[in-house]
């Protein structure tokens, strides 16, 4: 379909790169641009390959009618200049999903997830229960693997788990998944689709192409997923914490059509949004025959996608868990929901100026608050205003060997910060690692 075309990526990134490279491998002419300076060693390769790459600030400049496709970032904004030019132009405007997706091999089986919130958590159980069970799986998407970059390992009768992000929804064509999962959906990303409704229509193009053959995992206790999705063609199966779903929870187990699957209690990850991933993980592979045994033994030793709500360890009695990915007060919110448990909760980081009077209604196992950061003020105030025992220091490190300090045996210590980490940190990722970092060093 795209063999020997000539093809405008808009963005390099992994996803552009990559897509440029199997685009390459088929004839194709490829110009690439950004606006920011890439990897050396990557820009050698494409050069390499004959592949150019044009800094610009104004792509759209490049961009005729001798271009066949425009394959887009999905970071970019549907109202790039680039995007507009191409529509006058008649020419369609993709991402490398779509491409990808026309050089599968036959008979290749796609799992896609997507939601607002749980789609990394969901994609990455489903892909280690595959996995445990020994099918023959790959993991690609929105979580760190661009689908192009899968192609070459990809063999007949394969299996491949993607995160698909409401970004990469919007710019595909022919592309269709076999199981589709959505987690739930909430009022996120409206800077880039402007409305809640375009948003949920947006998500709603994982089912696009769906037929009786396929299957739709839904959440039955999210109404706007249900009123998206009455009209589906694809056989539709939900999961709920009650009873009357193909997967729930009834008497602290995990069951999946009436069978019993697992203990909740001997689940690492915890948390009612955690037990929903979960459930949506079990009802995509089950379509695949995967057993309740691969299904435990994953459970029984997975911790949790890095920086969400991750159990790093017990030290002493007390357990720690890394929620660095938490940079707003719903996150934390979701977070303080999964426990029983006296909880020592850091906050802080970069000054948004948003309140944190959310949080009130979930502190109720709450016994200290330690803020660090550029919001550390700002906590501080909030605690003292609404009676919660709280300390200021400067750095996490101060803030961990503190709880640690006010903390005893069954204590949970929890950083899920509220806040961006930018005050500190590049990204919430080093702040992530630097808490652990925090948590081995206990007591040196």
């Amino acid at each position: 379909m795209y063999d020997n075309k000539k093809i405008f990526i808009l963005g390099m990134a992994r996803s552009g790169y990559q897509v440029a490279k199997l685009l390459h491998k088929h004839g194709c002419e490829i110009l690439i641009t950004d606006m920011q300076e890439q990897d050396e060693e990557k820009v050698r390769e494409l050069s390499n390959l004959g592949i150019n790459l044009i800094i610009t600030s104004e792509p759209e400049n490049l961009l005729d009618d001798s271009f066949s496709y425009v394959v887009k970032n999905p970071g970019i904004k549907l109202d790039h200049k680039v995007c507009l030019k191409a529509k006058t132009l008649n020419i369609l405007v993709i991402n490398e999903v779509e491409v990808a997706y026309h050089y599968l091999p036959n008979n290749v089986k796609i799992i896609g997830i997507t939601g607002s919130n749980g789609k990394t958590t969901t994609t990455t159980l489903t892909y280690e229960f595959l996995k445990e069970d020994n099918k023959p799986v790959h993991l690609g998407g929105n979580i760190g693997y661009p689908f192009s970059s899968l192609i070459e390992s990809v063999k007949e009768n394969d299996i491949i788990v993607l995160e698909l992000s409401a970004q990469q929804l919007h710019d595909f064509d022919d592309f269709k998944v076999n199981v589709a999962v959505l987690t739930n959906l909430t009022e996120v990303h409206l800077d880039h689709f402007k409305t809640y409704e375009y948003y949920k229509e947006t998500k709603k193009r994982i089912f696009r192409h769906q037929d009786e053959n396929d299957v739709a995992v839904l959440n039955q206790n999210d109404l706007d997923t249900l009123n998206l999705t009455s009209d589906l063609k694809a056989k539709k199966l939900y999961f709920a914490r009650t009873k009357h779903a193909d997967a729930y929870i009834e008497n602290n187990y995990i069951y999946y059509k009436n069978e019993k699957i697992i203990n909740i209690d001997n689940i690492k990850i915890k948390g009612n949004h955690n037990y929903e991933n979960i459930m949506a993980a079990i009802i995509a592979v089950k379509q695949f025959n995967v057993s309740n045994e691969a299904i435990v033994n994953v459970l029984e030793t997975f911790t949790g996608v890095s920086h969400r709500l991750q159990f790093v360890k017990n030290v002493n009695g007390r357990d720690f868990y890394n929620d660095s990915k938490a940079t707003n007060v719903k996150s934390t919110t979701i977070a303080l929901s999964a426990f029983n448990k006296p909880t020592i909760l850091l906050l802080g980081g970069l000054d948004r100026g948003h309140l944190f009077d959310g949080l009130l209604p979930y502190m109720k196992n709450v016994k200290k608050v330690i803020c660090y950061g550029e919001t550390k003020e700002r906590i501080l105030e909030f605690c003292n205003n609404n009676n919660i025992d709280c300390e200021k220091v400067d750095v996490l490190k101060e803030a961990v060997n503190l709880a640690y300090k006010n903390s005893v045996e069954g204590d949970v210590i929890l950083l899920s910060p509220a806040c961006a980490s930018w005050d500190q940190y590049k990204k919430f990722e080093d702040r992530g690692d630097d808490f652990i970092d925090c948590v081995n060093r206990i007591g040196e």
